[in-house]
């Protein structure tokens, strides 16, 4: 029988099945960093990251799948699935009405940001100063006698 709890050490196991199963049962505060997507070029350098968790109000561009090259506003995610659904991608259903198709957040771009949270204009000016850190300084002893043992060769 399988263990169906979550074990901390998910990321050891190299078995796709294992890590698919630690997915799925994964809590949600660790489920939602698996709703990530990577940002555009304008917006990394802009905001100096690569990547941020997706969230309703978002703009996106679908990157791949039936809906490539579509930009829309997130609708929804669903944690339980890992899905998002954006505005504009739509199939129909047998009985006519139009449902929002599930896309996983790794097949699309973040284009513009909801900013209307504070949390996450916080979340990014902390990855923007992040790269402000001053370097460590060297001993002047440590750095002359590696230089002088190289001129000796």
């Amino acid at each position: 029988m399988v263990k169906s709890v979550f074990s901390k050490a998910w990321k050891s196991s190299r078995s796709p099945a294992k890590q698919r199963k630690y997915a799925y049962n994964a809590p949600a505060h660790i489920k939602r960093k698996m709703l990530s997507s990577g940002l555009a070029k304008e917006l990394r350098t802009k905001h100096k990251t690569r990547s941020m968790t997706v969230r309703k109000g978002d703009k996106v561009k679908v990157l791949r799948g039936q809906f490539k090259g579509h930009i829309g506003k997130i609708d929804r995610t669903d944690l339980d699935s890992c899905k998002i659904f954006v505005i504009g991608a739509e199939v129909i259903k047998r009985d006519g009405t139009k449902a929002l198709y599930p896309l996983h957040p790794s097949n699309v771009i973040i284009v513009e940001l909801e900013m209307s949270d504070k949390k996450r204009s916080k979340i990014l000016e902390r990855k923007l100063n992040k790269g402000n850190i001053k370097p460590k300084k060297i001993q002047k002893d440590a750095t002359d006698k590696k230089v002088k043992n190289e001129e000796e060769k």
